[in-house]
């Protein structure tokens, strides 16, 4: 899962859980996610996920 990229579905921000959308088995899931650093990342944005923490919550930065 490190390493992929994916779009946010739901504000991730510090304290809050969002939700972003990623390429799994040929289709795309949703997954629960923090962010990696104390930023906000707003719907829409492209992220890259960082850390996996099985079986459905990432922590992610913004892709660049």
């Amino acid at each position: 899962m490190v390493g992929k990229r994916g779009r946010v579905i739901g504000r991730i921000a510090p304290g809050t859980v969002g939700e972003v959308m990623l390429p799994v088995r040929g289709a795309t899931e949703a997954f629960y996610a923090y962010p990696a650093t104390d930023e906000v990342i707003e719907v829409g944005t492209q992220v890259v996920v960082v850390e996996f923490d099985p079986p459905r919550t990432v922590y992610v930065a913004r892709a660049i």
